[in-house]
């Protein structure tokens, strides 16, 4: 009489010989990383942050949003942490949501990524997560070229440089902010 572990390993000999002695990896599907742009509202104590630009928007408008993940305490100064999702991310853990790992520095962001902080009346533009990284729990971008009322609702817009390409005119970011604004 065979035991429980020579039943194993016996299936596991028929299985590899059934494969012709490959080894079979599992299939899986091309993942859509959503690395490419991130958004963060600072507000009333919250910290919310997207990976969808129409989920974004739609906070803009509204002030809230249809579904989140919220973590109480976890921003970098105590604040209320909220992941706004879309329908087809509610269900999903929030390690699975692009936003959650971008912020957390999980995913890698995107060779071109575009991201934008809203904080204190001020809008913050990035072409690099490390500096969104930088001015979220600093508060501040030492390195900027700022543009006063020139956001949607007249606000500050502060493009956010680094010492490689402080001496020049964020054209490329400026630009990436009016098409993401609605603005061109």
């Amino acid at each position: 009489m065979l035991n429980r572990k020579s039943l194993i390993v016996a299936g596991l000999a028929i299985s590899l010989a059934a494969c012709g002695g490959k080894e079979v990896k599992p299939q899986t599907a091309a993942v859509d990383l959503n690395n490419g742009d991130m958004y963060e509202v600072h507000h009333e104590g919250r910290l919310y942050v997207f990976d969808d630009f129409d989920t974004y928007q739609s906070f803009l408008v509204v002030g809230e949003t249809s579904y989140r993940q919220t973590f109480i305490g976890a921003g970098p100064k105590g604040e209320t942490l909220v992941f706004g999702v879309t329908g087809k991310d509610k269900k999903k853990a929030a390690d699975k949501i692009a936003a959650y790992n971008l912020y957390h520095g999980n995913l890698e962001a995107a060779e071109d990524f575009y991201g934008e902080m809203r904080a204190e009346g001020r809008i913050y533009v990035f072409d690099r997560l490390e500096d969104m990284k930088t001015v979220r729990t600093t508060g501040e971008a030492p390195l900027r070229y700022t543009e006063i009322g020139n956001g949607p609702k007249g606000e500050t817009v502060v493009y956010v440089l680094r010492s490689e390409n402080k001496k020049q005119k964020p054209v490329a970011l400026q630009a990436a902010f009016k098409k993401h604004n609605g603005l061109m």
